[in-house]
């Protein structure tokens, strides 16, 4: 196992052990809002620095990007380590049983290794470049679709930018006629490794953030998952609209996307 994996899953665990117990006393659970539909729990940024404290004791000259403290430049900028703690914090905060911690470890501008780890199930998803993806270190790969009929897809509404409601409804809609049911599950980076174990077969979001899906899109990848953008390319990461399933999958999906969608996110 690549060293670095082995710190994030370390990390991963941590964190992840720790969002569970807060469960156990949910009164002190502290929410407040950050943006348009976004919230942040006091336990986000304490998984946060537990994850960014273990790191650091390995690799101390690392650069981390976190969704809660942002960018912290380190002396390697070369290395750089993309951390959501709580990839899920409205289903968290409702108490719903599906979130989700996930890193992942950038270098020279390529994610090398990921894992997503859910707490609840005890449930691990890993992936290093080139070696495949791994659920509890047993080997897992996409679905080989022919056609959408008889698939469920997963997808996330865009309920932070409620300006595109009206194209990704009508999106939403077409695939419906080809399909047999989709999951909203609330947790991009989960959708990503079900992607990949073959648990959904298709997905499908737009208006992500590279620390939704950093760690997601190489296990999907590894897992045999084509992954593009709304527009067919591979600008994923920076738009943060995101395509994924077989190769087959992603086309028949495109379809829709590309008939449905407005031109402000055709991309």
């Amino acid at each position: 196992m690549h060293p670095m994996l082995n710190i994030a899953i370390r990390a991963a665990r941590k964190a992840g052990n720790h969002i569970a117990k807060s469960l156990e006393t949910a009164d002190k659970i502290e929410t407040s809002q950050k943006g348009n539909n976004d919230f942040v729990t006091n336990i986000d940024r304490e998984a946060e620095a537990l994850i960014i404290d273990t790191i650091k004791a390995s690799y101390p000259d690392h650069t981390i990007v976190a969704e809660e403290s942002g960018l912290t430049e380190g002396k390697d900028s070369a290395v750089q380590w993309i951390i959501d703690p709580l990839d899920g914090t409205n289903n968290f905060v409702k108490g719903i049983p599906h979130f989700s911690v996930s890193i992942a470890v950038r270098m020279n501008g390529r994610t090398e290794v990921a894992c997503v780890y859910d707490p609840m199930l005890n449930e691990l998803f890993t992936a290093q470049r080139g070696a495949g993806a791994q659920l509890n270190n047993a080997r897992i790969r996409v679905n080989q679709l022919k056609d959408l009929q008889g698939t469920v897809l997963a997808t996330g509404f865009p309920f932070k930018q409620k300006q595109h409601s009206e194209s990704y409804m009508k999106i939403l809609s077409a695939l419906f006629v080809d399909c047999s049911d989709f999951r909203r599950q609330g947790s991009a980076a989960l959708d990503l490794c079900y992607l990949a174990a073959g648990r959904v077969d298709g997905y499908f979001e737009l208006g992500l953030k590279p620390w939704d899906m950093a760690a997601g899109e190489l296990i999907a990848r590894e897992a045999g998952a084509i992954l593009t953008d709304f527009a067919g390319g591979t600008e994923y990461m920076k738009s943060g609209n995101v395509v994924g399933s077989s190769a087959r999958g992603v086309k028949a999906i495109l379809k829709h996307v590309r008939e449905n969608g407005n031109e402000a996110i055709l991309k």
